[in-house]
Order: C-alpha cells, then structure tokens, then sequence
C-alpha cells in the first residue's frame, strides 16, 4: 500500500476574520458576535444583578455603540434585543434602556481609543478578587504572558462610575493596552472585535483566578521578563484572541442558535 500523500496546505480550511461586502453585513455580524459573547458570558456566571455591560462600535456611525439591554439577563439576550446608543448614552435604536453608568464609562474610552471595536467589563468572581489587592498580573503562566506589561491598574475607588471626569480616568489608566483592573472593581478589556474583546476578559478572569490560587498554595516562580515578553509577541495580538475565541463562538451559536433571533 503507497504511503498516504500529504494534502496541500491551501486545501486544508483555518478560520480568520472575515470581510463584508456591504456595512449592513458588517453590523449584523458585529451584532450577532455581541449577543453571543453576552451569552456566553452568562454561562461563564459573570453577571450580578444588572452589572455588566459590552459595547460594539457601529461599523458607520462610528460614535454610535451596540450594547446589552438594561435589566436583561446575559444568558436571554438575543441580536433584536440590543441597543444602538449614541456618544451621549441616547437610545437611538431599540426598546430598552441602557444603563447609563456603563455607557458612560464605555463611550469615554471608545472616544479616547478609535481602534477600539468593542469593550468589555463584568463584576466577575476572581477579577474582583485581584482587584480588591490593587495588583497587576503577574508573568507566572505561559497564558498570562499575553498581558504582559500590557495591562494597567486603575489604583482608585471612587463608587459607581457615573460621571464623565471619572470615565475619562479611566480611559487615561488604559492607555494604549488591552485591559485594565479597575481597583475594587473589577476588569475592563478591549479589542478589534467582540471576539478578542471578549476572549481578553475570559482569560483575564482565568489567569487572576490561577494568580490567586497560586499565591495561596506558595510562592510562584515568575517568569524571566524577556521570555514573557516574546511570548507576550506570540500569544499577545487580537488576532490571536480572536482565533482563540472561535470554539466558544462555534458552541454557544450551535447550541443557542435562538440567539440569532
């Protein structure tokens, strides 16, 4: 029997982030991606109470944000329910309201970060944890790496972010990274699409969860700063959060397709 022949690369199929052929494509896909990131962090318990909130960049009226309804659970969220909200946290499209606390936060830092496509934030279990020390992450796992020296703290607490002045320091503790702790509080990530926004904050919320229980097993061994950072280079991009976010996209879609709804 001959040896079986290897098939051609370009045969073989790999997921990468599509194009549009019209902006109306672009919004349906943004928005279909938004309601399937709200479920699926509704599966992952990052909800409490009506905390909580992801925003998507409209594809043409860039100051204008797709975003959860106020008041609905993550897990029932469909692509109908969400919300259009201008950069003065008006309603422009929908039937709920938005929870104008978050959307002060999210349009300050969509406003201060144009190549930002979506933004995430929820009152997660372990990322309130961490954000009770007031501590960065640390270079202890290989995943982490991806944060590395590109996360920031927001070393102040202040109550419920409800004003403009307080949003904006927000956005300026961000910077130009991927994700801030925001202290007392919990975390915020962001990123080209829903999916590496949302991939950021589920491996965020992974690796403050692995930090503490490393911690209270021992001491751990961090890794050198030069190795942290060429992985930081390879695991580090939204392209690479997005890939790795397509299994969970491909779960919730096939699972609850009524999300498409």
């Amino acid at each position: 029997m001959p040896e079986p022949t290897p098939i051609p690369i370009e045969q073989l199929q790999f997921a990468m982030p599509p194009t549009y052929p019209t902006v109306e494509a672009e919004r349906r896909y943004r928005k279909e991606r938004l309601a399937a990131a709200l479920r699926l962090f509704g599966r992952h318990g990052f909800e409490e109470g009506v905390s909580g909130h992801f925003t998507v960049r409209d594809p043409e009226f860039r100051d204008c944000f797709w975003a959860n309804p106020f008041g609905m659970s993550f897990r029932h969220v469909t692509v109908s329910d969400l919300l259009l909200v201008n950069s003065g946290g008006q309603v422009v499209e929908g039937r709920h309201h938005v929870n104008q606390a978050a959307f002060a936060l999210h349009a300050q830092i969509h406003a201060a970060r144009p190549d930002v496509v979506a933004v995430a934030h929820s009152h997660s279990t372990y990322g309130r944890a961490l954000a009770s020390l007031g501590e960065l992450l640390e270079p202890i796992t290989q995943d982490v790496c991806a944060f590395y020296e590109d996360h920031a703290l927001f070393d102040a607490y202040t109550g419920v972010v409800v004003d403009e002045a307080e949003a904006r320091r927000i956005a300026a503790a961000l910077g130009p990274h991927k994700a801030v702790i925001l202290r007392n509080h919990g975390l915020l990530t962001v990123g080209d699409s829903v999916d590496a926004a949302a991939w950021w904050f589920l491996a965020m919320e992974r690796s403050c969860q692995v930090q503490l229980t490393a911690k209270a097993a021992g001491k751990p061994v961090r890794i050198d700063h030069g190795d942290a950072l060429r992985t930081r280079e390879q695991l580090g991009s939204d392209l690479v959060a997005w890939i790795n976010y397509q299994p969970l996209f491909q779960q919730i879609s096939r699972e609850e397709p009524d999300l498409f709804g």
